[in-house]
């Protein structure tokens, strides 16, 4: 059985199992629920796959999303009247420029993702508190716009559901078909063979963590604007949520391995474990245990993957 099928095989049997003791649990408005919280975090993992595909790592999304989210809410409070497009433009800009800087310290400077986003990581934290001077902006001064695309409908959908949608085909479009996109997979899987093959390495690393945190800077706007707040530790930790929902997907820590789609039924079965557990009145803390235990399993998986997927995008020279 594939892994995704088997993925697929496992979020089915819990949400059976939970709505055989809660049939609620069963019902269209649930799982309209569970898409919508869902939402945010498939947004973020769509811009994290990407990092991940190039054997990096983005620790700095939860941080960037909290900055933008700030600075949209202490631009929304000053000016009332700003279009929420843009407020959305200016979210995507500030992020996309905040994952610039990853990009540019990763790429051009050589400096190990892990090392460059756990520092930025803390310095676009620090920049929160900066910014509001520790004060909260409260549900009374977050623009109106901003409050409303969350909690609009469209044909009966939630739009923040739709919106993560869109996000989702675009990124998987963009790395099945488009050749940046290709090449992003091809190095991950062999940056030596990627480079004897001319692709453009410090280009396409530049552009994966401007990608990341222009959707991270996407969600923080919608974020503020969903739960009507913005303070210093927004989404404190979020990025390991992230993380995880990409390794439970089958995207390798290792790179060169993964897809979107996969990484999107990562982010069905935390949800899904969100919800259930709750229902059935399981501790918070044995969701975090579920969730810890699930990983390892993942990154056994995918190493077995590595082994036997892991092929050289060049042929070697027959002896």
């Amino acid at each position: 059985m594939k892994r995704d099928h088997l993925l697929l095989a496992v979020i089915a049997a819990i949400v059976l199992l939970v709505g055989w003791r809660a049939p609620v649990f069963l019902t269209g408005r649930n799982a309209l629920d569970i898409a919508n919280e869902s939402a945010l975090l498939a947004i973020l993992v769509a811009g994290q796959v990407v990092v991940l595909l190039t054997r990096g790592v983005d620790l700095s999304v939860a941080s960037n999303l909290a900055l933008t989210g700030m600075a949209c809410a202490l631009v929304g409070k000053a000016l009332p009247g700003t279009p929420i497009g843009v407020l959305l433009l200016l979210a995507i800009t500030i992020g996309g420029l905040l994952g610039a800087l990853n990009g540019v310290l990763i790429a051009h400077a050589g400096l190990p993702p892990i090392v460059v986003t756990l520092g930025t990581m803390s310095l676009y934290r620090g920049a929160v508190f900066v910014a509001s001077g520790g004060a909260w902006v409260s549900e009374q001064d977050i623009h109106a716009a901003i409050k409303s695309l969350p909690r609009t409908d469209l044909l009966g959908v939630p739009l923040l559901i739709v919106i993560a949608a869109v996000v989702v085909i675009a990124m998987a479009a963009w790395l099945r078909w488009r050749p940046a996109g290709r090449e992003v997979i091809a190095l991950g899987n062999n940056p030596g063979a990627a480079a004897v093959a001319g692709i453009p390495q410090r280009r396409r690393l530049m552009q994966v963590y401007v990608l990341s945190g222009a959707l991270a800077g996407l969600a923080g706007v919608l974020w503020v604007g969903r739960y009507a707040i913005a303070f210093t530790e927004l989404a404190a930790g979020y990025e390991l949520t992230v993380i995880a929902a990409c390794v439970i997907g089958g995207v390798s820590i290792a790179g060169g391995i993964g897809t979107v789609g996969g990484a999107m039924l990562g982010v069905l079965f935390i949800g899904v474990v969100n919800a259930a557990l709750p229902v059935i009145h399981v501790s918070p803390f044995w969701q975090q245990a579920i969730a810890g235990a699930v990983i390892l399993l993942s990154v056994a998986f995918n190493a077995k993957a590595r082994a036997a997927k892991g092929l050289p995008i060049l042929e070697r020279p027959s002896a």
